[in-house]
């Protein structure tokens, strides 16, 4: 579906008294307050209904892309838009940025953009090594030499290890064990996540897992998402790691600078002090886990051409990534990646 220009209106954000998604609202505007700056090109990939449209509005963006697919309703969205006016201009496009190639349907966008989000479904394009690659390489394609690939996805390390936990404790156990019967799932008062089948050592890409939270009435496909791979394909991409981080660590370390920010999502989130309460631990990080991820669009061409052929080595920085089976991610933190990192 071709681009178009549009003039977005003010859609309002309905405010949920549920936990979880008061603390993901909170995470995804600390995030565009960091990276976003007045008229900066922003494309966000799986946009669906375009919820953080207020955020764009505050940041002065110039121009926004969405991409979604076609059963997202974006189309919808765009309608919508284009009976109101704004100061920034938009495009959208109906399509599946984990299988499709972007750059043919958006050709006066390449290597223009300045960020590009993606804050829920990155973990769907982990089903596949293509699907992954696919992603990046559209990411890669859009941003502007220097330009930010950020947002927000399920820390899988932490799920990963809590799971293995719950797997050795079960096996543990003496007396009355069915044999190769085991826990699947990992429960908390705030969440519910149920994996397929048991297995020893994290999977790559496709390791399918069903999220419930106590306030919804069904539960989510989710797939892990193996941060090594993830960077490692992003390399490949062009695309240099920055950071991926837990977010309580996220908050904790900028607490000074959004400890106020996070009083607006609402009560009981923090305490007097402005420390995280245990319930928004659980949902950010000690339990469920979600992490921020921040990736850079590679500054020259001469790295990104040579290590696609495996002759250069990576950025200072950058360091070597390991897929052996423990070197995740944030998670805990003896399954952290090392510090050259």
């Amino acid at each position: 579906m071709a681009g178009f220009a549009a003039v977005p209106p003010k859609i309002t954000t309905v405010e949920t008294s549920h936990t979880h998604q008061r603390l993901f609202d909170f995470a995804k505007t600390a995030l565009f307050k960091i990276f976003l700056f007045p008229y900066a090109t922003v494309c966000e990939l799986f946009c669906g209904q375009v919820p953080d449209v207020e955020k764009f509005d505050d940041a002065l963006i110039g121009h926004y892309i969405g991409i979604d697919v076609e059963t997202s309703g974006v189309s919808q969205v765009q309608v919508a838009w284009e009976s109101q006016r704004k100061a920034y201009t938009s495009q959208f496009f109906e399509l599946d940025p984990c299988t499709e190639i972007l750059e043919p349907h958006l050709l006066d966008m390449c290597n223009a953009v300045d960020i590009v989000c993606c804050m829920q479904h990155l973990q769907i394009c982990f089903t596949s090594e293509e699907r992954a690659r696919i992603l990046l390489r559209n990411v890669s394609s859009l941003l502007k030499p220097g330009g930010y690939f950020l947002g927000i996805t399920p820390d899988s390390s932490m799920i990963w290890a809590k799971y293995q936990k719950n797997v050795e404790a079960y096996h543990n156990k003496s007396g009355g064990m069915k044999p190769n019967i085991v826990p699947n799932c990992i429960r908390s008062e705030s969440y519910m996540i149920t994996f397929e089948v048991e297995e020893e050592k994290f999977p790559l890409f496709g390791k399918k897992y069903q999220l419930k939270f106590a306030s919804d009435n069904s539960a989510e496909t989710h797939c892990l998402v193996h941060f090594p791979s993830f960077i490692r394909l992003a390399r490949e991409a062009g695309l240099e790691y920055v950071e991926i981080q837990n977010l309580t660590e996220f908050y904790d370390d900028n607490r000074a600078q959004f400890g106020s920010l996070i009083l607006k999502f609402g009560p009981n989130l923090v305490d007097p002090r402005g420390r995280l309460v245990p319930r928004s631990y659980d949902v950010l990080g000690d339990e469920f886990y979600l992490s921020s991820f921040i990736l850079r669009e590679w500054q020259g061409t001469a790295w990104r051409d040579d290590d696609l052929n495996g002759t250069t080595e990576p950025p200072p920085g950058l360091g070597k990534i390991s897929d052996q089976k423990g070197i995740l991610g944030p998670g805990p933190v003896d399954l952290r990646f090392p510090d050259a990192v």
